[in-house]
């Protein structure tokens, strides 16, 4: 008998759209700045560069977990956030995707509701629609900081089934304030929701450092990966923390889903994690990016802001001058030959009027971004 259930509708990407015009673009021979995307501009730790280098020299490589790079994971939730975490817990992926999608198998059958907010990163809402699971987006604007609150969550009727939280945010770089992180948690602890945190920007913080809800709810899901603090996107190696409990379904999704991560990734990543001095130092690249975008937003007109506290966003309010944030971001590409990301991609409600900039690129290109924008902004007819 065939299912009637029809295929799961998936939006687009719409920055991957801003990106691929941007690539023509430069084919055509314009110096395009990438801030659509956020992908450091830093590249991997040298020792971890030097080490990959060693690796394929020297073995064959194949299907393989790192015993030593979950134990160092592990370890990295003592020093860090004062966490026992059983190495066993640290189910090696192919990057924070992988794990995002092994987390909702683990967790959720078809049809259960899950909460966000809104704004948030595209890929929650549109990973949720393909599992066949059911997107609770909560608006969150200036008031709430743009993160879901514990009084939003407990007055959901009735409770969603599962919560999805990012702290640092995406697209806004907000934090959730430790006492507002720990109310959550009760909140899903008394009504049984079970949460998946998305801690990938953890150690890219422009103030105190985030916590990791596994401080305050032990059964959380917890994803991160390599990509963003430790500057190693195209490497593909990234973790999920389960609960013992879930174990073996997690090693089982991963097994069969994915198999392993690549080895010679996991071998830079251990070194990596020994890389704090240079890794600092990409941190003060973005600090120092960020204090130039915050310096000149006056001058772009732009004064609606979420507070970037961490990761390396901003999410600015354009609704003075449009209401169509792709054709804005567009339009913008072509005449500056600046890429940015357009707010539908994070909203689909309220997104048409929002725009984001990565300040992940290096230091030069957020002067000549600047640069190149501020008169094409002063020169953008207002509504």
């Amino acid at each position: 008998m065939k299912s009637n259930l029809p295929v799961a509708a998936v939006e687009p990407f719409h920055a991957i759209a801003i990106s691929r015009i941007a690539h023509d673009l430069k084919q055509q021979g314009a110096r395009i700045i990438h801030m659509e995307f956020g992908q450091p501009s830093t590249g991997a730790p040298d020792a971890a560069i030097a080490e990959a280098h060693r690796v394929l020299d020297s073995e064959a490589m194949g299907y393989w977990e790192s015993v030593p790079l979950k134990q160092r994971i592990a370890r990295h939730y003592a020093d860090r956030h004062g966490l026992a975490i059983d190495p066993e817990q640290v189910i090696l992926t192919c990057g924070a995707s992988p794990a995002f999608v092994m987390a909702l198998s683990c967790l959720f059958r078809p049809g259960a509701r899950v909460a966000l907010a809104r704004p948030g990163y595209v890929a929650y809402r549109n990973t949720l629609r393909a599992h066949y699971l059911e997107p609770v987006e909560l608006a969150c604007g200036p008031d709430e900081r743009f993160q879901v609150t514990a009084a939003a969550l407990a007055a959901l009727d009735p409770a969603p089934d599962g919560l999805i939280l990012a702290s640092p945010a995406n697209p806004t770089g907000t934090i959730i304030a430790e006492d507002e992180l720990a109310a959550i948690a009760e909140v899903c602890r008394e009504r049984g929701i079970r949460v998946i945190s998305d801690e990938i920007y953890h150690g890219l913080s422009y103030g105190a450092p985030a916590a990791s809800m596994l401080e305050h709810l032990e059964d959380a899901l917890v994803v991160n990966s390599f990509s963003k603090y430790f500057s190693m996107p195209g490497w593909r190696l990234g973790w999920l923390v389960v609960p013992a409990a879930l174990i073996g379904a997690a090693r089982a999704r991963m097994g069969n889903l994915f198999l392993t991560p690549p080895v010679i990734a996991q071998r830079a990543g251990l070194v990596a994690f020994d890389c704090e001095e240079q890794l600092q130092s990409y941190l003060a690249t973005y600090a120092r990016n960020r204090e130039l975008m915050l310096a000149a937003l006056p001058a772009l007109g732009l004064d609606r802001i979420a507070p970037p506290d961490g990761a390396f966003y901003i999410y600015a309010d354009i609704g003075h001058l449009t209401d169509d944030s792709l054709a804005f971001c567009e339009k913008l590409l072509r005449e500056t030959a600046v890429a940015t990301a357009p707010g539908i991609d994070f909203d689909p409600v309220d997104g048409r009027s929002f725009m984001r900039f990565s300040f992940a690129v290096s230091t030069a290109e957020v002067e000549e971004a600047i640069a190149r924008m501020v008169p094409w902004f002063a020169a953008q007819p207002r509504r």
